[in-house]
């Protein structure tokens, strides 16, 4: 890592000053390809079809020679909107904190540089924590040193804590506020001068379109605030800075994979994920359109569905699989209004035993039921695929603590504390784990949508949600 560090300190040291990005930076391309070939004292200049080929293929290059400034570009989804734009022949200046790798979350701003340059682009690691003022500022002045200005700047780095209110240390309410909303408002503020010069001129903030729906803050509330603090960035700066710089939000519209999601939601849970090249591809698109489209708030799936991309299969870590949906978004409204709720509760059920457990009034004795049913529809084959031991605190009427084990002999489910360690515990009312476990309420959006707390392994308690579908067909 020291001689990583060494080599790209070494370049900055000899770096030679550069014209503009944009397309000035196309035009400094196309120049060079029109300029005489000169080898050991001879020249030669390029044919007329020569000239006309490589100049075409520069040019169809969209972002050839412009300059991105973006933030978290170490890993995850800021190094994929890197490298999308590198493969143009970009310049890319990663803008992030990691100089040494971190054992959970590989990838440094030397290590992104190596992959940016190993496709094409051209690249400036720089040290920045988005708190800190001064490193932004002394980053975007090596970068204009460099490259000679600013085409579009990507506001990606995030910080998350998905705790309630008294569960949030102030000191991570200050870290989610610091990075997000500051950080984004700081690092757009000290761009914004060059990105004003800029023909092309983007600011793209990976945040979501302000939802104001109270699921989305009764859980995690901090974050909320903080996250919406970057899409408010993008109301505000779109408006001021309309005809000269575009200013635009980007996200997802389901989970994306990412070492950080691996530590959020544990082993397993990149199978119900897309890949980051989604979003590399959208923020392309984005970035390929005039200043005039702005104050957007995009869907990643939703925008490339409108560029003509119909199979999405190719962006799933493990197509045909279920896909968990991201936050902000009322995708399934079944589950995040009260209105489509009610509809579902008159829905006839499938099963008789389920039309017992699906009544609006909770039935005497329902949950003990479920666990008998439960109970009998284990098998060997279930407690192999899951291994894991599932603690329920069911508060209501009926409720109490009761167990499943998924993961020693034929399984077991029943009330009170179990034999083994418990994996995971989740929290509830009676009423929604009946909804759960009779298949109207599942597990990955009970959690959502603030009627399902979980504390273990994320990654054990999405495979819950498999369950159900398996044990629902045998019911």
């Amino acid at each position: 890592m020291e001689l990583r560090k060494r080599k790209w300190e070494k370049e900055e040291t000899g770096r030679e000053e550069q014209g503009g990005g944009g397309v000035g930076g196309v035009a400094r391309e196309a120049a060079g390809i029109l300029a005489p070939v000169i080898a050991r004292g001879r020249a030669r200049r390029p044919t007329r079809l020569e000239r006309g080929r490589q100049l075409g293929d520069r040019l169809s290059r969209k972002l050839a020679g412009c300059t991105l400034f973006i933030t978290g570009a170490s890993r995850g989804i800021g190094k994929a909107i890197a490298l999308k734009a590198a493969k143009d022949g970009a310049n890319i200046v990663i803008a992030a904190k990691t100089t040494q790798a971190h054992p959970k979350l590989p990838g440094t701003i030397y290590t992104a540089a190596e992959e940016i340059e190993a496709v094409g682009g051209k690249a400036l690691p720089c040290v920045v924590d988005v708190r800190d003022e001064q490193q932004i500022s002394d980053a975007v002045e090596k970068a204009v040193q460099k490259f000679g200005g600013i085409d579009v700047l990507v506001n990606n780095a995030s910080a998350i804590s998905l705790t309630n209110t008294l569960e949030t240390p102030t000191k991570r309410v200050d870290l989610m506020m610091s990075v997000n909303t500051r950080g984004t408002y700081l690092t757009s503020k000290a761009c914004i001068p060059y990105l004003k010069k800029s023909k092309i001129a983007h600011i793209l903030n990976l945040s979501p379109p302000l939802n104001l729906n109270p699921i989305w803050f009764k859980q995690h509330c901090a974050y909320t605030i903080a996250k919406y603090g970057m899409s408010m960035c993008v109301l505000g700066m779109a408006e001021e800075f309309k005809g000269e710089i575009a200013v635009n939000a980007l996200w997802p519209k389901t989970a994306i994979h990412t070492a950080a999601m691996d530590m959020l939601g544990g082993s397993g849970v990149e199978s119900q994920c897309r890949k980051a090249d989604i979003i590399a591809d959208a923020a392309y698109s984005i970035f390929s359109k005039p200043k005039s489209f702005t104050g957007n708030f995009i869907i990643d799936e939703n925008l490339l569905k409108e560029e003509g991309i119909k199979n999405f299969d190719v962006y799933a870590v493990k197509p045909g699989h279920p896909l968990l949906p991201d936050f902000f978004l009322d995708e399934y409204p079944e589950l995040v209004t009260k209105e489509v709720e009610k509809q579902q509760d008159a829905a006839p059920p499938a099963k008789d035993w389920k039309q017992y457990l699906q009544q609006p009034k909770l039935a005497a004795g329902a949950v003990e039921e479920t666990f008998k049913i439960l109970k009998t529809a284990l098998s060997e084959d279930i407690v192999k695929a899951t291994q894991a031991v599932y603690l329920f605190e069911l508060s209501g009427e009926d409720g109490g603590t009761w167990y499943l084990d998924l993961k020693n002999n034929g399984g077991n489910a029943g009330s009170g504390q179990p034999s083994e360690p418990v994996d995971v515990v989740m929290t509830m009312t009676t009423s929604d784990f009946v909804k759960m476990f009779s298949g109207k309420l599942k597990p990955t959006m009970a959690f959502m949508s603030g009627k399902l707390k979980i504390k273990g392994n994320m990654a054990l308690a999405i495979k819950l949600e498999r369950l159900m579908t398996q044990m629902n067909s045998r019911l």
